[in-house]
């Protein structure tokens, strides 16, 4: 018995007696005959693969070729092919409309597609990378950070970014719990030990969450649908999934039924009936991706290029499409010939075929025919279609719509697409925007344990990489804030993601290794290990020290710089060259102990610098005004210098400017001198002429002179004064 079981064309094979050619003469007599057998055979031509499908009665066209003739009177067309027809005959293809059935597909794509899911994952890990909690109060801190990691603030940091990518709309339900004064001081500690059992803490102190679990929006609607965007605040309804009915209505074992009775009732309740259950507004919170006020849900990301993936996926069957028949050849049989008037019947069409036919497809054929026969073998060229060009258009869409510049694929190369600038800045938007809705979270959050734990201030949200553009350049620009004490050390250490508590440790503990001499000094820029080298070089330089006495060994003694050697010993350079003093006799000058013949001039005093003299006189109007002020005050009853008229205020500037004129240079400013200074009788003319100099001055400039220039004035005018008077020669 054969192995296999014979093919139904053997089967059912008949001999064909009819003539397998017919030849002819090339005449009009013998044409009409020669086309009937010729047609005969035109019906045997087929494609050997097609067969079975032929014989299954299956069309090539699928009956979808619709006639579009006779459109109107005398009118005949076939309309053009618009998405929508396209989409009418490949549904699974189409693009969703509705708002829930859009988040599904974006759900589904990034579960599916490893492109999508690599750039969603990136962004959320990368946008919540290092965040932490921070607080003045260094026991505060710790109890938020306790907290923080309780609740696994991280994790779940990282999910919020990762559904505000993927799915464009983030819902949180938050479980509290109540902290007692007791729990909260073990919080405050930073050590290691079990979990605190929350479910059996006291409800003495405030209520603080616990737990975040995020819901799937396609469960979760909007009550009123479009007319919520007319409330302030939406209220959502929980839709309970049927499998989930299904576990929570049959629990299966000991383990689904505890899970089932750990449940809130209203869930329990829910399931037993088809409601949705109502979320608590203080205990939901929902976010959006760039939601607009009439909308109900924003749109994911990923919506914008779904087009672009769905070509993606098809030209990925393409491929595998085309690499299935990457090997196969066509091969034509060409029966009869023209050129000797030879044309193949029925009989011979129908013998190649079954010959054909019956071949398994492995090895070599023997086949014995005549020589009215010839074979034309195509090659294939589907390689040429496995290229990756043909990807690169897409691939550069869907990079672009997500945010990703084509600089960082590797996929650039067209013009517009060299100057990464604009593309980088949109991606690091796109990442700041997700921050910032998680800063939004979590700030709430931490205000609410700011008030159930009483504390002043709330809790900030830090992260490692503040800016996310140029980080190289941002920590240069942190080292150099650090070492002008614009920033902390403590912050300069979170940025390079160290722990300041472990680094201060570690610092204390150096320290007192260099101080004990068991490890090498520390050298640097700020930090000197040789303080006794640089002493002893200054010294040198000075001439205090010799260099045998810093441990030096001069070979050759210089001209200006001799050594004296006593007992051995090392003399200071100011003894090398002392200073010859002539004889008694021959000293010039006064006679020691003589006593003078004449009496002697009055000393008159002359400042070495016109500077010297400019800032007693600055010091001096200063104290004038501290001494002679309150006095004037009081004499006119005023309470301070605002309450004086301008008629006082000019008096009084007289006043002081007259005590100035009496005064000598550098001369000790006290209550008597100025008492003194105004006993002297001064002249109307003395004042008229300080006031025209004013009058001019402020003329020239066209503004009215403010105090400060007027004091400036005066100096100069005393200056003036004691260089007439000779006591002063500039």
């Amino acid at each position: 018995m054969s192995k296999y079981k014979k093919s139904p064309r053997i089967e059912t094979a008949n001999l064909n007696s009819d003539p397998a050619y017919v030849t002819w003469q090339g005449n009009l007599v013998d044409q009409p005959t020669i086309m009937k057998y010729i047609n005969g055979a035109v019906d045997e031509y087929k494609g050997i693969q097609s067969y079975e499908r032929a014989s299954a009665g299956l069309s090539s066209r699928y009956g979808f070729h619709n006639d579009y003739s006779n459109l109107a009177t005398n009118v005949s067309g076939r309309p053009g092919l618009s998405r929508l027809d396209y989409e009418a005959f490949r549904p699974q293809e189409a693009l969703p409309t509705k708002p829930k059935d859009i988040i599904c597909r974006s759900d589904e794509i990034y579960q599916r597609v490893g492109l999508i899911k690599n750039i969603v994952d990136l962004m959320g890990d990368f946008g919540s990378q290092g965040i932490r909690i921070t607080h003045p109060n260094k026991t505060i801190q710790k109890f938020y950070r306790k907290w923080f990691e309780r609740v696994n603030g991280p994790e779940r940091s990282e999910r919020f970014l990762n559904n505000l990518y993927r799915m464009a709309n983030v819902v949180v339900r938050i479980q509290t719990a109540k902290l007692s004064k007791k729990d909260g001081r073990k919080l405050e500690k930073v050590v290691a030990q079990p979990d605190l059992k929350l479910q059996k803490l006291g409800i003495i102190s405030g209520e603080i969450p616990i737990k975040y679990i995020f819901l799937h929006p396609s469960v979760v609607d909007v009550v009123g649908g479009d007319l919520a965007s007319f409330v302030g605040q939406p209220q959502y309804l929980l839709t309970i999934p049927t499998h989930l009915r299904r576990i929570i209505l049959n629990p299966k074992g000991a383990e689904q039924k505890k899970l089932v009775e750990s449940l809130p009732t209203e869930i329990r309740q829910a399931a037993k009936t088809t409601k949705q259950i109502p979320l608590l507004k203080d205990k939901t919170r929902v976010f959006h991706y760039k939601k607009d006020d009439w909308q109900d849900w924003s749109h994911p990301m990923i919506y914008a290029v779904m087009t672009d993936i769905n070509i993606l996926e098809k030209m990925k069957l393409a491929d595998t499409a085309a690499l299935d028949g990457a090997i196969s050849n066509l091969r034509i049989f060409k029966l009869g010939s023209l050129e000797h008037k030879i044309a193949p019947t029925r009989a011979a069409a129908s013998k190649l075929a079954e010959i054909l036919e019956s071949n398994v497809g492995g090895g070599t054929m023997d086949l014995v025919w005549g020589p009215d026969i010839e074979l034309i073998e195509s090659k294939s060229e589907v390689y040429k279609f496995l290229g990756a060009e043909k990807f690169t258009p897409h691939l550069n869409n869907v990079y672009a719509g997500l945010g990703i510049p084509p600089t960082l694929t590797g996929m650039f190369g067209t013009s517009g697409t060299t100057n990464n600038f604009i593309s980088l800045k949109t991606l690091m938007q796109r990442l700041h925007y997700g921050r910032d809705r998680l800063n939004d979270f979590w700030s709430l959050e931490l205000e609410k344990i700011q008030f159930a734990m009483g504390f002043r201030f709330p809790g900030k949200v830090e992260y490692d990489i503040d800016n996310l553009g140029d980080e190289v350049a941002e920590k240069s620009l942190l080292i150099q804030l650090a070492d002008r004490n614009l920033i902390s050390d403590e912050l300069l250490q979170y940025r390079f993601g160290h722990d300041p508590d472990m680094e201060k440790i570690r610092l204390n503990r150096e320290n007192r290794e260099r101080d004990s001499g068991s490890a090498v000094p520390k050298s640097g820029p700020w930090y000197d290990p040789q303080v006794g080298v640089s002493y002893k070089k200054i010294a040198l330089q000075k001439g205090v020290l010799t260099p045998g006495q810093v441990g030096l060994k001069q070979d050759a003694q210089k001209r200006e710089m001799r050594i004296l050697k006593s007992n051995d010993e090392d003399v200071p350079l100011t003894t090398l060259n002392p200073v010859k003093t002539p004889p008694l006799n021959q000293v010039p000058g006064r006679p020691k102990n003589a006593k003078d013949k004449q009496k002697r001039k009055t000393k008159q005093f002359k400042p070495q610098t016109r500077a010297e003299l400019e800032i007693w006189l600055n010091e001096v109007h200063k104290q004038i005004a501290e001494i002679l002020n309150p006095i004037y005050l009081k004499e006119q009853n005023k309470k301070n210098m605002r309450f004086l008229t301008a008629v006082e205020m000019r008096q009084i500037e007289h006043i002081r400017f007259s005590i100035l004129m009496s005064l000598e240079p550098l001369q000790t400013i006290t209550a008597n001198t100025i008492e003194k200074s105004l006993n002297l009788n001064i002249t109307n003319n003395f004042y008229i002429s300080y006031d025209k100099c004013i009058d001019n001055i402020a003329q020239s400039l066209g503004r009215q002179l403010v105090l400060a220039e007027r004091q400036q004035i005066q100096s100069q005018l005393y200056i003036s004064n004691l260089e007439l008077s000779g006591e002063y020669d500039g």
